[in-house]
Parts: C-alpha cells; structure tokens; sequence
C-alpha cells in the first residue's frame, strides 16, 4: 500500500544549516579535519552554576510534569528580566515558557494565523522562518534587503508591501539577526512600528541573540517602543545563545494575554510542558551571574574582529562589519561569476568547498539571498585562521 503524505509534510525541506554540519560530521567520522563556519552555536560550556541548578532539580526529584505554560518561578524570572533589561512590565501570565525559541515562534504562528494569511519576513531569513510559515498553511511574504540598506528593511518598504498585497498580517522581525548580525536601531524600531500601528500588523520579534551585541551598540525590544506598539508585540526569547543552553531547549513568548494563552492550550497538546529539569536550570541563568556571559560576550566580539578584517584582505571579498550575534555574511559574487568549475550559485560553492578543502560554510541560497555565505565564529579562534586560510585557498583555485 502506497502511503500518500500530507502536502505540508512534502513540502518541508531539510535545515540548509543543520545539512552543512552533518556533512562537516560525516567527514569528521571519517577521519577528515573539516574546519565547521556552519554550526549556530556558541562552542563554550553551559556556565557551571547553571549545570548545578538543573543537578540539582535532578536531587529534588523536580522531574515530573509542570504547567503546561511554565513553572511559576520561571514565568516570574521571565518577567523580571524583561522588566530589568527590556523595560517591558509583564505579568507571569503574560509569559509562555516554550521548548525553544523556534518552537516559540512556531506556536505564536499556529495561534495568530488563519490558512492564507501572508506574514512578512526580510530576507536574508532566518531558515525555519519560511517552513514554519508553511506548516501553518499561511505565506511568507519576502521583504528584500541588501547591504544599501544594512540589511534592513525601511518603513516605505514595509507599508508598500503592506498596501499591495491581500491579507499581511504579521510581521517576523530579528534583531540581532541571523544570518547578518546587524541590529536595528531604536529609531528604525520606532518607524517600523508606527507602520505596523497604522496598519493592525502583529509583530512576531525575534530577540535571541539579545545578549551579543558588540561596539557598545544597544539591543532595543520594538515591544519598548510605546505601550499602543506593546499591545501589538509579541517577544520570543530564550537562554540558548546568551548562556550557552542550546541543548536545554528553553525558550519563551511574552504578549498580549490571550495570545499567550491561547498558545499554552496549543503547548498543552503538542508537549504538555518544557522539561522540568531545564526550567530549573533556566531560573538560575535569569536570575544569577558569575560573570561568564561576559567574558563569552567578549571573545565573540575579538573573533568578530579578526574574522572580518581576515576576510575583506581575501580578493574580490567583501565584508560588513556586525553589530551583533556570531555571524557574518561575506559577498562572494565575483567567484560565482568569474570560475572555471562551472559553479553558477553559491549551494555549489559551498559543495565545492567542503569536499575539496574541508571547509563548512553555509550558502547564502538557504536564507534567500545568493552572492553570500554565512561564516559562524562560534568556534575558536584557531579553527578561525585554519579555516580562512582554506576559504582563500579555495576561492582562489576556481580561477
């Protein structure tokens, strides 16, 4: 018997990021030194007094069920920070604790939009952004942005999307963004938001990589804006990136009250809850500092430094300087256009790359934009030289 599958579930492709490092691995597991610019996050260990928090949760036998919308000291901690950092006041019950940021993300979608309904996403993307507007049966709508615009979407665009198509109704915005690490300023928040005001627009905003913000730049929550644009706002977040968590999966939404908690009923079904032992562990990264985050933060920035400048010496390569995250996006048109390997895009690049100087980069094609690939400088500053030092090897042996 032939088992016809569900459209959405044939449609859905493969992570291009979660693709570029099994590929690194599989070489790996062959014995290859592949150096990996693909992984999305940070290499340094979960802070060793959050690791005790969650042993400890496992000592109090805290490994049972918890609300489905989060343990209490949680949404509070949630709440807290958002108000210290944020200026954003929340109640608890404003907060949905989530497995992950992108599972977050996915359960605000499920919950605001119908079959149809366009939400509006900046390209370069995030990669899930676009297949997690799919599942939904709703449409990613693309808002192109190119370095005359440091990657950044402007108030005119976004109210001439708005105006010239059917049904927009949400708008995806990440800052400090993946793939580009820039970040929008307050006053490039407050035009965009003033838009979406005018024009009844949910703003899903993506804030993950709050924590890794470089050249005294400030990280601004659009929720922040007004309380008119609050109302408007939902705020995913999460301690993947900033404590160095990304196998903890915790995440969380906070907005309005009856989005929240319309999505704790869809959370309720989905996972009936986040692990109890994270969520613990999750406390104590809200809540304590021993002054890791800082020094990670730091490192981030001297890699960032080094990466950038390494790269704008490579011919016929050019790099932006960002503000923010542990990514980059070099232009490397000139060698889609000018090689003798046949190479047309930078998917077949990237290929090339790897097999024939083991060197993992991801494609610019896997967040919508061709003549770029993302470099992450998640890795140590070794790995960084080695890897450049193959880059130009490689780009240089295609002409």
């Amino acid at each position: 018997m032939a088992i016809k599958l569900a459209n959405r579930a044939r449609a859905i492709k493969p992570s291009p990021t979660l693709s570029v490092m099994q590929k690194a691995k599989a070489l790996q597991a062959q014995g290859l030194d592949v150096v990996n610019f693909g992984v999305g996050e940070p290499d340094f260990d979960t802070p060793d007094y959050i690791k005790e928090a969650g042993k400890k949760a496992i000592d109090d036998n805290f490994t049972h069920y918890t609300a489905a919308n989060g343990i209490p000291d949680l949404r509070r901690a949630v709440a807290d920070k958002l108000k210290r950092d944020n200026d954003l006041d929340y109640s608890p019950d404003d907060i949905l604790i989530c497995p992950g940021a992108k599972t977050a993300i996915m359960q605000m979608l499920m919950t605001v939009c119908d079959m149809r309904d366009q939400v509006m996403i900046p390209t370069p993307y995030w990669v899930s952004y676009i297949s997690q507007v799919e599942l939904v049966d709703s449409l990613p709508l693309m808002l192109p942005t190119s370095i005359k615009t440091g990657f950044k979407i402007t108030p005119e665009q976004l109210e001439e999307a708005i105006l010239t198509n059917s049904t927009p109704k949400v708008l995806i915005l990440n800052s400090p963004n993946n793939p580009t690490g820039v970040v929008y300023t307050r006053a490039e928040l407050e035009a965009i938001a003033q838009v979406c005001l005018e024009h009844d627009i949910i703003i899903i905003s993506d804030e993950i990589y709050e924590k890794l913000i470089y050249d005294g730049e400030e990280h601004v929550s659009i929720a922040s804006i007004s309380p008119e644009v609050k109302d408007i706002s939902i705020v995913i977040n999460g301690v993947s990136k900033a404590y160095a968590m990304t196998g903890w999966r915790v995440g969380y939404a906070a907005g309005p009250r009856e989005i929240i908690q319309r999505a704790g009923r869809i959370q309720g079904h989905l996972t009936s809850c986040v692990n109890s032992i994270a969520q613990k562990a999750a406390v104590t990264a809200l809540t304590e500092d021993d002054g890791t985050i800082e020094v990670m933060r730091q490192e981030f920035e001297q890699r960032r430094n080094y990466l950038i400048d390494r790269l704008n010496k490579i011919k016929n390569v050019s790099s932006y300087l960002p503000k923010g995250a542990f990514y980059c996006m070099p232009n490397i048109s000139y060698y889609l256009f000018n090689n003798r390997r046949g190479i047309t895009n930078s998917v077949e690049l990237c290929e090339y790359l790897i097999e024939n100087y083991r060197v993992a980069v991801v494609p610019g094609l896997a967040f919508g934009v061709n003549r770029y690939v993302r470099f992450s400088y998640a890795s140590g500053m070794d790995q960084i030289k080695e890897g450049l030092k193959r880059f130009e090897e490689g780009l240089y042996s295609l002409l």
